[in-house]
């Protein structure tokens, strides 16, 4: 019996065309072991659809072609089925597939799903909804649901909105209720990690593990502008739960009150939500194959 496998290819995610895909997954997917079908969503919202179509129409693995967003919408189809993800990464920062190692390069991508090597990770909930490998408030947040108006994709378009907005974005007050302990701070944006990095090798949990059952709550403290490089450089070489303006700190459970309502991305997407926000770790739900 061969698997049965669907590839969801998101065709705007990361600024590049996807057109050369399907001849790609042709000629490099082991056409032995797998029966497979190639479908492209047109809006957003469209690849968790088409993802839960597939599982009722009896596949055995669905496969996101696309970035972090595109991976959370068939992952949230996929988590707690049994049934079996692939990754083919190609989006503006491929957060979750560098933590997997994953190869960004297609070819390479495809052939790895010929070994069907299958790990399970941890998933998490962010007021109901799902993440796979970041969800943040505050100032990442706010450049999420900017960057999610620009027509421009890809990752210089991000970068502009950062530094566009980071010496006039003002830190907010959070309370932060971790595993039942009480936190009041001030905070300039805080993340969520599931995973070790943002994308692009971009390091804000580097000790995170996506199989410990745990979620890693980074604090991002008011910080001068001077040390905008040095913050920087401590996420790209993988030190940033040394710096003096970062705090990191495990849990299960987490509950944050703000004094606003206002943007909370999860995956790089952005959401409007309100004052109140409880998060979730749901250990080993998701099998991938890395």
């Amino acid at each position: 019996m061969k698997h049965k496998i669907v590839f969801i290819v998101n065709p705007i995610s990361g600024g590049k065309s996807k057109m050369q895909l399907p001849s790609l997954i042709d000629t490099y997917l082991n056409h032995k072991i797998f029966d497979a079908s190639i479908i492209f969503s047109e809006y957003v919202g469209h690849a968790y659809l088409l993802a839960k179509q597939a599982l009722q129409h009896g596949a055995d693995i669905v496969t996101s072609v696309g970035g972090d967003g595109t991976i959370n919408e068939v992952a949230s189809a996929i988590v707690h089925s049994g049934k079996q993800m692939g990754i083919i990464p190609c989006g503006s920062g491929n957060g979750l597939a560098r933590t997997l190692k994953i190869s960004l390069n297609h070819i390479k991508a495809i052939k790895n799903i010929n070994n069907l090597n299958v790990t399970c990770i941890d998933t998490a909930e962010l007021n109901g909804k799902n993440f796979f490998n970041m969800a943040g408030l505050g100032f990442d947040a706010h450049i999420s649901a900017l960057f999610a108006k620009d027509k421009t994709r890809g990752l210089k378009g991000y970068i502009k909105s950062i530094f566009n907005q980071i010496s006039t974005y003002k830190p907010q007050h959070y309370t932060l209720e971790l595993d039942g302990k009480t936190i009041q701070l001030q905070a300039f944006m805080l993340s969520i990690a599931n995973s070790s990095q943002y994308g692009n090798n971009v390091y804000i949990a580097p000790e995170a593990s996506l199989c410990d059952g745990m979620l890693d709550v980074c604090v991002v403290k008011p910080f001068p502008l001077y040390s905008i490089a040095a913050l920087g450089w401590r996420m790209l070489n993988k030190t940033a739960q040394h710096s003096a303006y970062i705090h990191i700190t495990k849990a299960q459970k987490v509950k944050i009150i703000r004094h606003i309502t206002g943007p909370v991305h999860l995956d790089g997407e952005p959401y409007h939500m309100g004052k109140e926000i409880t998060i979730k770790i749901n250990p080993l739900s998701l099998s991938l194959i890395t």
